[in-house]
C-alpha cells in the first residue's frame, strides 16, 4: 500500500484554470471520494494522478516519489472508468489476462492473478463467457477485475458506477465498499452524487471550480460544515436554509426569521447583521420545538419508512421535514413545527460557518 501527496498542483488549458493550487495529503490504505458538481475538475484530478493529463504547476508524489514525468504504465496504479470498455470477442478471462500478457509475465503468474481477481469478485462462474453475455454489474466487475490483476498501488475509480441503474448502483456500492475492506488498497473514487460518498469514503474531498472547499469524514462534513456550500451539497435529503436578521442588545445577539419568533444567542463570534440558517430535514420537528412557527404543507412525498413534506412558513419560505411513515398527511394541512437552536448550522455574510458558544431558549 501506498499514499499520494499533492503539492500547488494546477492544471490550465491556456488561459482557462480547472485546478488552481491544490495541496492534498490521501493516507496510505484510505478510501478517499472526491466529489463536486459538474465541472469542478474531479475527472481532470484523477487523470492527472493516474498520468494521463500534463500537470501545469506542482508535485503529485505515490509515496515518496514525484512521478509528474513518469508515464501512466509506470506508476503501478489501476483505473477503472464510467465506460467498461471490455474487448468484446474475448471471453472474460482473456479480458482479465490481456494486460498481465502485454507485461511479459508467466503464463503460471498470469493464471494466479486471474483466478484470485475471478475468486475476489465472485465471478468465477463467467469466466468463458463473452461481454455480450453479460448484465450491466457483470461487466462492471470484469472491469474492476481488470485492475485488481495488475495488484497495483493505487486504485483509481473514475464514476464507475453511473452507467448502472439504481437497483444495481446500491449493490455495487457495497461490492465496492466490501473490496476495500478486503484489499486494504489506497482507492481514490471520483463522483457527482453524494450518497455515493457518503456510504462509501473514508474521507470525502469536495471540490468546487478546482478548488478543495472541504476535507473529512463524512460525518465531519455532515455534522459540521464549513461553508454554506458543503451544507448544501451534502446530505439528502437537501438541507434548509433560512435567511436571518441579527440585532444586538449588549452581548445578546437577537435572531429574527420571517415567519418564526425570534430567538436570542448570548455569544455570536460575528459582527455581521445577516445570517444564514441551515436545519437539516431530520432536525425539523412537528408540534414541538423550542422555536415554533405555523406552516401549510404544499407537498407530501411518501417514502414508506419516511415521508418527506414541503412546508410553507407565513413569510413564504418553503421548508423540507423529514418524519415517519406513520402519519397521513394531506396537501393543505396546517402544522406547527419547531427546532431547537442548538441543532442549527450559522454561516456568517461570507457564507463561512460561525459557532455560537451557547443558546438560549427564545425569548
Amino acid at each position: 500500500m501506498v499514499g499520494l501527496t499533492l503539492r500547488n498542483v494546477a492544471k490550465r488549458y491556456g488561459a482557462l484554470s480547472i485546478i488552481n493550487g491544490l495541496n492534498l495529503d490521501i493516507h496510505d490504505g484510505e478510501f478517499l471520494v472526491l466529489v463536486g458538481p459538474s465541472g469542478c475538475g474531479k475527472s481532470t484530478l484523477l487523470r492527472m494522478i493516474a498520468g494521463l493529463e500534463d500537470i501545469s504547476d506542482g508535485t503529485v508524489s505515490i509515496g515518496s516519489k514525484v512521478v509528474n514525468d513518469l508515464p501512466a504504465s509506470k506508476r503501478e496504479l489501476s483505473m477503472v472508468f464510467q465506460s467498461y470498455a471490455l474487448y468484446p470477442h474475448m471471453s472474460v478471462r482473456k479480458n482479465l489476462a490481456f494486460g498481465l500478457q502485454n507485461f511479459k509475465m508467466s503464463k503460471a503468474e498470469i493464471e494466479r492473478r486471474v483466478n484470485d481477481a475471478a475468486r475476489i469478485l465472485q465471478i468465477e462462474p463467467l469466466m468463458d463467457r463473452k461481454p455480450r453475455q453479460l448484465s450491466g454489474g457483470q461487466k462492471q466487475r470484469v472491469a474492476i477485475g481488470r485492475a485488481i490483476v495488475r495488484e497495483p498501488q493505487l486504485f483509481l475509480f473514475d464514476e464507475p458506477l453511473s452507467n448502472l441503474d439504481a437497483e444495481l448502483r446500491v449493490q455495487m456500492r457495497a461490492e465496492l465498499a466490501s473490496l476495500y475492506n478486503r484489499l486494504g488498497t489506497t482507492m481514490i473514487y471520483v463522483t457527482h452524487d453524494q450518497v455515493e460518498a457518503m456510504t462509501m469514503a473514508s474521507r470525502i474531498v469536495v471540490l468546487r471550480g478546482g478548488k478543495i472547499e472541504q476535507v473529512g469524514t463524512p460525518q465531519e462534513l455532515y455534522t459540521k460544515p464549513q461553508n454554506l456550500f458543503v451544507a448544501g451539497f451534502i446530505g439528502s435529503p437537501k438541507i434548509n436554509m433560512l435567511a436571518a436578521k441579527v440585532s444586538r442588545e449588549g452581548s445578546i445577539a437577537r435572531v429574527r426569521v420571517d415567519g418564526l419568533p425570534d430567538f436570542t444567542i448570548p455569544d455570536l463570534p460575528t459582527s455581521d447583521q445577516t445570517l444564514t440558517l441551515c436545519v437539516r430535514p431530520s432536525s425539523l420537528r412537528i408540534g414541538s420545538g423550542k422555536v415554533s412557527g405555523e406552516a401549510i404543507i404544499r407537498l407530501v412525498e411518501y417514502l414508506g419508512s419516511e415521508t418527506l413534506l414541503h412546508v410553507v412558513l407565513s413569510s413564504g419560505q418553503v421548508l423540507l421535514i423529514s418524519d415517519s411513515g406513520k402519519v397521513d398527511y394531506r396537501v393543505g394541512d396546517a402544522l406547527t413545527i419547531g427546532f431547537d437552536p442548538a441543532d442549527l448550522h450559522y454561516f456568517d455574510a461570507d457564507g463561512t460557518r460561525v459557532e455560537p458558544n451557547l443558546i438560549t431558549n427564545p425569548d
